[in-house]
């Protein structure tokens, strides 16, 4: 207790000094827990998270532009593959389920996809868990212009059922690139906290027959009527999502389609392609994490040198300690024991930082991603960071400690005039 009485007292006499080494403290614990959660969690979210897809097989090219196009709807699309490949891989026996997708229109920003009524029927994103439309909603008519939109399109254009839209050509939005055509919402989405909350769906045969759209999968430019159904050698899709029997599967069509053909590009699996990206990235990553690093030795420098510039001003103080029967120890341990009681305070401040960051986080990545976060994750750094500064700042405490320590009391007790 007079140990705790000596650190309050000497907290309240140098208060500004001690608010802002632990202002610094609970900057530097913040910045490193967020730096290590949101990596964690965003890597987990891109590379492990229940896309509900094995693979994608789409159009000769990049197998990471592929699934960013198609799984998390961030790219452009690297091309068309024919009708007749979508047919060919659906009824391969290794697969067990192939949906379409259409896509190259967009609706405020937002992605419209072209698919068929299995999005809806048969897709599950999470072992058993389907699709939810909320009450009032059903799926759309493949014969209709009519759509189900995502549960965060819908909540930031206010979209409901019965609401009309018109897309936009291309995937980024332009007034002038608008479509004739009128679609009408018939459903919209319960979350999914995944990039499909970010998506109105149409039937895919909305793509085809949209206005100013042609169609090349014999090569030739096919303009589609509104009388006339469209042949099957004039189709094409922008990629099919892939569900496959068993990893062997996925390892025999890869061979076949990436190494013995020309014409297609399978992107499996879809953790490792996405793995791929944030090695490319990882330098941003490191560089984020040296900052975090060098803001917590330059705090527990700032402790230091707060306790150690108010020494001279102390050693009175500490000098009639002793006359009154402090011992060394105590005195040492009362100076520790400061810079640890302000470096812990600093770490509850930090989680505070660590809020706000993450909370800044979250609205960003679900806005760009349609990824939700979890904010109650529990991540390793949570409770690593704050030991480790703890320890840090007592380890700063030892300097200033041991000059109290050497404070000659006769010295130091000579009348000051």
């Amino acid at each position: 207790m007079n140990l705790m009485s000596l650190v309050r007292r000497s907290l309240r006499q140098h208060a500004l000094s001690s608010f802002v080494t632990i202002v610094s403290v609970g900057l530097a614990a913040g910045l490193t827990m967020s730096v290590f959660a949101i990596n964690a969690q965003t890597y987990d979210a891109f590379t492990g998270g229940k896309v509900g897809f094995d693979a994608v097989l789409g159009a000769r090219g990049s197998q990471l532009q592929l699934v960013l196009n198609t799984v998390f709807h961030l790219e452009t699309s690297p091309g068309n593959i024919p009708w007749t490949l979508y047919e060919e891989v659906a009824d391969d026996s290794r697969v067990t389920l192939a949906i379409p997708y259409a896509v190259g229109d967009n609706y405020q920003g937002y992605r419209i996809v072209g698919t068929t009524t299995q999005m809806f029927t048969d897709f599950t994103y999470r072992e058993g868990e389907g699709f939810v439309l909320k009450p009032r909603g059903r799926i759309f008519d493949e014969t209709k212009k009519e759509a189900i939109v995502g549960y965060y399109v819908a909540e930031k254009l206010g979209l409901s059922v019965g609401s009309t839209f018109s897309p936009y050509h291309g995937l980024q939005f332009d007034e002038k690139q608008r479509h004739r055509d009128e679609y009408t919402v018939v459903a919209v989405m319960e979350p999914t906290n995944g990039p499909s909350d970010r998506v109105l769906w149409i039937p895919i045969e909305g793509i085809y027959r949209m206005s100013g759209h042609i169609l090349r999968g014999t090569g030739a430019v096919y303009r589609p009527t509104d009388d006339a159904p469209v042949p099957e050698e004039h189709r094409e899709v922008s990629a099919v999502m892939l569900k496959l029997r068993n990893p062997q599967a996925g390892f025999l069509l890869s061979n076949t389609i990436n190494n013995q053909g020309k014409v297609a590009t399978l992107a499996w699996p879809i953790g490792r392609v996405m793995a791929e990206l944030f090695e490319r990235i990882g330098w941003v990553s490191r560089i984020l994490t040296m900052v975090a690093y060098l803001i917590v030795v330059v705090a527990a420098g700032s402790i230091l040198a707060s306790i150690y510039n108010t020494m001279n001003e102390r050693r009175r103080e500490f000098a009639i300690l002793r006359a009154l029967g402090a011992r060394r120890g105590t005195v040492f341990s009362a100076i520790v024991m400061e810079s640890t009681t302000i470096t812990a305070l600093g770490v509850l401040l930090g989680y505070l930082v660590y809020g706000g960051i993450l909370s800044a986080a979250m609205v960003i990545v679900r806005a760009q991603t349609g990824v939700v976060l979890d904010a109650f994750k529990c991540d390793p750094s949570l409770w690593m960071t704050p030991v480790g500064m703890i320890i840090l700042g007592a380890l700063a405490g030892l300097v200033p400690a041991f000059k109290a320590y050497r404070t000659d009391v006769a010295s130091n007790l000579t009348p000051l005039s």
